[in-house]
């Protein structure tokens, strides 16, 4: 289908599907058979704009008529977005199993004592039946038995009750506290998932009715309802809510699931203005996560340390000293990550004109499959 914007400062887009939050209607003419120019609103201006760019909906939208056969909707493809984030979670997984592999045999590998944490409490998880779906939780911010407990208590916490807008991660054990953000009338920050498609997407519980409030915190959900945000956006995050492998309640360190997007997503988040040091880190995790023997002296610079954990028995403020990153530390980040991530390489793009100096780039990693995508 090809789109006319009747203003000219737009480009027309042939066979490409927009990012939008909402089904829209395309005019047609019954007598030419064509398609009549519309204009976006300035509300649907924004989204093209930040997502324009993209291919990666292409395959998510679809034209169908509608039943008066007077007009063409374009509506969200559900089943080809959810087939799509599957297929690359699994691919994804996949390649960080065999990096886990090769790092925990590697004795010169500084991360090696992360994987033999990680692997543990997965094997711990699965062992006594504490996972829940999606399983196995091997790679991935595991589900467990008793999230939806440890969501209330870390919904009945003071900074939650008196937060906006609220961050939250895209995993499963977390999707209550995403439910508890929207249903408290707060705004919700999610970014999308292993920051493949865009940046983050913000949903209100205005733009949501009681029948949609549960499926806006799904994947599927997110990218239907959601309204994308750019690194330009002025906001304001009162707490971010993060998911773990494990965790240290004494000290507040925290490991994920190996691929460091929790980390980038708190660096552009600072980069952006949006949170600083006071702003409060919470994790929900089970009991059986919590661990004594994460090497503060080992962590790295970017690590995002919790300031509060949930688990489904008790709240566990940490008391951390850890620091909290500033920022993108951009001599980490490895020129694979950096290629894999459209929007880091905006940001990267960004920072190098306002400052006119080229940024340092981290060394080469392997390259996980999630960015080799069919464009």
């Amino acid at each position: 289908v090809q789109v006319r914007s009747s203003n000219p400062n737009l480009p027309s887009m042939d066979a490409t599907a927009i990012r939008i939050s909402y089904a829209f209607a395309i005019k047609h003419s019954p007598i030419t058979k064509t398609h009549e120019p519309f204009s976006l609103s300035k509300r649907n201006r924004s989204i093209y704009n930040n997502n324009s760019r993209s291919r990666n909906y292409q395959k998510l939208f679809k034209v169908e008529s509608s039943s008066n056969g007077n007009r063409d909707g374009v509506v969200f493809d559900e089943a080809s977005y959810e087939t799509e984030r599957l297929s690359l979670d699994a691919k994804a997984r996949e390649a960080m199993a065999e990096t886990s592999e090769k790092e925990i045999n590697d004795e010169g590998d500084p991360t090696a004592w992360k994987w033999v944490i990680r692997k543990r409490i997965w094997d711990l998880m699965e062992a006594q039946n504490i996972a829940q779906f999606p399983r196995p939780v091997h790679h991935r911010i595991p589900n467990f038995v008793g999230a939806s407990n440890a969501a209330h208590k870390l919904s009945g916490l003071e900074v939650f009750r008196l937060a906006k807008c609220v961050k939250v991660n895209p995993d499963s054990p977390q999707k209550q506290v995403r439910f508890l953000t929207l249903n408290g009338g707060k705004e919700l920050l999610t970014p999308q998932p292993r920051l493949r498609t865009g940046f983050f997407s913000v949903l209100e519980s205005r733009m949501l009715t009681p029948s949609t409030i549960n499926e806006a915190c799904t994947s599927v959900g997110v990218a239907k309802y959601g309204r994308p945000i750019g690194l330009d956006e002025k906001i304001k995050v009162d707490l971010i809510v993060i998911g773990s492998v494990a965790v240290d309640p004494k000290t507040g360190a925290r490991l994920g699931k190996g691929e460091g997007f929790a980390e980038l997503e708190y660096g552009m988040l600072r980069y952006m203005g949006a949170i600083d040091d006071s702003t409060p880190v919470v994790t929900s995790v089970h009991d059986e996560q919590l661990v004594d023997d994460i090497p503060i002296e080992k962590l790295l610079i970017h690590d995002v340390p919790v300031d509060i954990i949930c688990t489904p028995t008790q709240v566990i403020f940490t008391n951390t000293s850890i620091p909290k990153p500033q920022g993108i530390y951009w001599d980490k980040l490895s020129p694979e990550k950096l290629g894999q991530i459209r929007i880091l390489r905006e940001l990267k793009r960004k920072i190098e004109q306002e400052t006119g100096q080229k940024l340092p780039c981290g060394p080469s990693e392997k390259l996980p499959p999630t960015a080799q995508r069919k464009r």
